[in-house]
């Protein structure tokens, strides 16, 4: 496979990979009673666990989740317009810019996640790194030399 069409298969990964990552997000704004269920499975391996705090704790994780999930939609679009200009135009800050905003993000969410025992969500974090780890590594040499 030559030098372009690799850069082609990385960045479609990386765009199916923040696509991902946006319906994640929109997913938590759109969908709060299946999402609050999900993390309930996730958390404390039983559906209906969220539900059962009392409705201002219920109330507190929607919004939570609700506000996160826009945070993260936002955070996917504007990496979404890094991967079609800068990144698919092979500018480094393009590179640069993704992985960055990715070790921003994981650090100290795996770390919260861990400190506070809730180490499931450290596994999902780390499950949507990989998603991107895999192809900016791939590509690292690429743009090290752009």
């Amino acid at each position: 496979m030559n030098t372009k069409n690799n850069l082609n298969f990385w960045w479609r990964w990386l765009v199916v990979a923040n696509a991902g990552v946006m319906l994640f997000g929109i997913s938590l704004v759109l969908f709060p009673s299946l999402v609050r269920q999900g993390f309930s499975l996730m958390l404390f391996s039983f559906l209906s666990a969220l539900d059962a705090f009392p409705m201002e704790a219920v109330n507190y994780i929607t919004l939570s989740h609700g506000v996160m999930g826009s945070v993260m939609f936002g955070w996917g679009t504007a990496m979404m317009f890094t991967l079609f200009s800068q990144f698919r135009a092979g500018d480094r800050i393009g590179w640069l810019t993704i992985a960055i905003s990715l070790a921003v993000w994981y650090l100290p969410d795996t770390a919260i996640s861990l400190w506070t025992g809730f180490w499931q969500n450290a596994v999902l974090n780390t499950v949507f790194i990989v998603l991107f780890a895999i192809p900016l590594a791939a590509t690292y040499k690429s743009f090290k030399r752009a």
